[in-house]
């Protein structure tokens, strides 16, 4: 028998690797809104996307929180994985720490920690957290 947890921990494991993501939204009218993102891996183990308060994807969250992510390499052609879930939008200044673990998960150090947060806060960043229901996609490890 094959082990449920299996699917999420291949998800989180090639987005331990791979940022690069088309996150899919439904807008108030049902239809699909898709925005390109860079997507990392919180300490919960749950999607994590830096957005701002103001932009569509983050509406339509709040409203409809369903989520869906196609996850893809730098390379774009080659493995890819799509990640179905929940999202919740963790606003400031609650999101500011997560947004920082966020950028050091996917991009290493910044060279201005007290530059990032305040740019953080200029640009009412907020952390979209997306817990993983389902995978699917060809990568096999």
């Amino acid at each position: 028998m094959s082990d449920p947890a299996a699917p999420v921990d291949r998800a989180r494991a090639f987005l331990a690797e791979h940022h690069r993501a088309v996150l899919v939204t439904r807008r108030r009218d049902g239809s699909l809104q898709s925005s390109p993102v860079t997507a990392g891996v919180d300490a919960d183990g749950h999607v994590a996307v830096s957005s701002r308060e103001v932009l569509a994807k983050v509406r339509n969250l709040r409203r409809d929180p369903r989520a869906t992510l196609c996850v893809v390499t730098h390379a774009w052609f080659g493995q890819w994985l799509q990640i179905d879930g929940r999202a919740t939008i963790v606003s400031l200044p609650d999101a500011l720490e997560p947004l920082v673990d966020l950028y050091r998960s996917v991009g290493g150090e910044h060279p201005d920690w007290q530059g990032f947060r305040a740019a953080m806060v200029r640009e009412q960043r907020v952390l979209v957290s997306i817990e993983i229901e389902r995978v699917s996609g060809p990568p096999s490890g």
